[in-house]
C-alpha cells in the first residue's frame, strides 16, 4: 500500500491543449479517492499519468516516496480495471485472473491459492471454468477486479469501470467494489463522470473541470460546502438552484433580508454569524444557491419557514417525493465553467428564460400541488449558499 502525491503536475499536448493545470493532490494510504467531472475534464488523463500511460509535462508524481515520472508502467506496482474489462475471450475465468501471475512465473500452487481466494471474495467460485462470453456484465466486472486483486499491488486504478452496466447492476456493483476496497485496504483512485458513484463510494471526492482541480473533500462536505459555482452546480441531483439576489437591511438598518424575485426573505442572525462576510455585500448583487430540499409546500411545512407565492409548472412524482418546478423572477446564474454541464441533459440544472429561474423543489409526497396551481412555497433560507458573482467563490467568512 502507498500514498500518491501530485506536486504541481501539468499535462500539455503538442497542439497546445492543457489537459491538466498545476494539479496538487494527495491520495492517502488505503484511501478510496474518486475523481469526478464532466466528459473531457482531465480525470482519465490524471489516472493515466499515475499509471505511466501518459507522460507529464511538468511537476512530480510520487507513489510512496518514489518519484515515478520516468518509471515504466510495469515497475509502478499498480493494477488497473478498465471500462471495457479487457478480458481474454479465449481464456477461462481462472486463466484470466491468473494471467499476470503466470507472466511473473509464480509457482502454480501460489497462483492457484491466490486465484481461488479472489474467486471466493468475489463469489466467482462456480464460474472459474467458464469463458467471458458465458458471463453477465456484472460477472465480467468481478473477473476484472479479481485480476487486479491477485496481483496484490500497492495501488488500484479504476477507469469508469461501471459505465457499461445497466442501472440496477451499477447500484449493486458500487456496493461490492466499495466493500472490496475496504476488505483489501489498497489505496484506490477511481475516476467517473457519475456524481452518484462518487458520492456513494468515496472516502473523499476530487472535483475537476477543464484540467483544474476545483475542490477535494468528503462527500457530505462537498454537498454542504461547495467552494465555487461549478461545484455547487455539479454536485446534487436535481442541481442547486442558482440565481441573482440582493442583500438589503431593513428601514432601520438592523435586520438583513434577501431580495429575491420581488420577495424579501429575512436572514437570521445565526446565518449572518456563520457568514460574516455577507455584511460586505449590502445592497450588492450576490448569487444565492438553494438546494431542492430547501423548498417545501408551505401547507406541509411544520417549521413555518418564510414563503413565496409560486405557480407550479410541472411535477415529477417519484413515490417518496415530488419534484415540483416553478418560476422565480430572478436572473438565473450559470458560471462560465458550468456551461459545459448543460450540454449534458443528465446534469443540466433547470433555468428560465434569462429573467426568470426555473426552480426545482423537493416536496413531501403528501403535497396536493398540481400543474397550474398557485401555492405558497416555504423556503429554508438558513440553508442558502452565497457566491461572489465576479469570482464565483463561496462567501463564507
Amino acid at each position: 500500500m502507498a500514498h500518491v502525491t501530485f506536486d504541481s503536475v501539468g499535462k500539455k499536448y503538442d497542439n497546445g491543449f492543457e489537459a491538466i493545470v498545476d494539479l496538487n493532490l494527495e491520495i492517502e494510504q488505503s484511501e478510496f479517492l474518486v475523481m469526478v467531472g464532466p466528459s473531457g475534464c482531465g480525470k482519465s488523463t490524471t489516472l493515466r499519468m499515475i499509471a505511466g500511460l501518459e507522460e507529464i509535462t511538468s511537476g512530480e508524481i510520487r507513489i510512496g516516496d518514489q518519484v515515478v515520472n520516468d518509471l515504466p508502467p510495469k515497475d509502478r506496482d499498480i493494477a488497473m480495471v478498465f471500462q471495457n474489462y479487457a478480458l481474454y475471450p479465449h481464456m477461462t475465468v481462472f486463466d484470466n485472473i491468473a494471467f499476470a501471475l503466470k507472466l511473473q512465473k509464480m509457482p502454480k500452487s501460489e497462483i492457484n491459492d491466490r486465484v481461488r481466494n479472489a474467486a471466493r471474495i468475489l463469489e466467482l467460485d462456480e464460474l472459474l471454468e467458464r469463458k467471458p462470453a458465458k458471463l453477465s456484465g456484472g460477472q465480467r466486472q468481478r473477473v476484472a477486479m479479481g485480476r487486479a486483486i491477485v496481483r496484490r499491488p500497492q495501488l488500484f486504478l479504476l477507469d469508469e469501470p461501471l459505465s457499461n452496466l445497466d442501472a440496477k447492476l451499477r447500484v449493486q456493483m458500487r456496493g461490492e467494489i466499495t466493500q472490496l476496497q475496504r476488505d483489501v485496504a489498497v489505496t484506490t483512485f477511481y475516476v467517473t463522470h457519475d456524481q452518484v458513484e462518487a458520492m456513494t463510494m468515496a472516502d473523499r471526492v476530487a472535483v475537476i473541470n477543464r484540467g483544474v482541480l476545483q475542490q477535494v473533500a468528503p462527500p457530505q462536505q462537498l454537498f454542504d460546502e461547495p467552494e465555487n459555482l461549478f461545484v455547487a452546480a455539479f454536485i446534487g441531483s436535481p442541481s442547486m438552484n442558482l440565481m441573482e439576489a440582493t442583500i438589503t437591511p431593513d428601514s432601520v438598518g438592523e435586520e438583513l433580508g434577501l431580495s429575491l424575485g420581488g420577495h424579501r426573505l429575512k436572514l437570521s442572525a445565526e446565518l449572518i454569524r456563520k457568514r460574516p462576510a455577507l455584511r460586505k455585500y449590502f445592497d450588492r448583487t450576490v448569487v444565492v444557491g438553494l438546494r431542492p430540499k430547501d423548498f417545501e409546500d408551505a401547507s406541509l411545512d411544520s417549521e413555518r419557514h418564510p414563503s413565496i407565492p409560486a405557480t407550479i409548472s410541472n411535477t415529477e412524482a417519484l413515490g417518496y417525493e415530488v419534484i415540483a418546478y416553478f418560476d422565480v423572477a430572478a436572473k438565473p446564474v450559470i458560471s462560465a465553467d458550468a456551461l459545459d454541464l448543460h450540454a449534458d441533459e443528465a446534469l443540466a440544472a433547470p433555468v428560465g428564460d434569462g429573467n426568470t429561474t426555473l426552480i426545482a423543489a423537493r416536496f413531501d409526497p403528501r403535497t396536493a400541488a398540481r400543474v397550474g396551481d398557485r401555492i405558497e412555497v416555504a423556503v429554508n433560507i438558513d440553508n442558502a449558499h452565497f457566491f461572489d458573482p465576479d469570482s464565483g467563490l463561496a462567501i463564507r467568512d
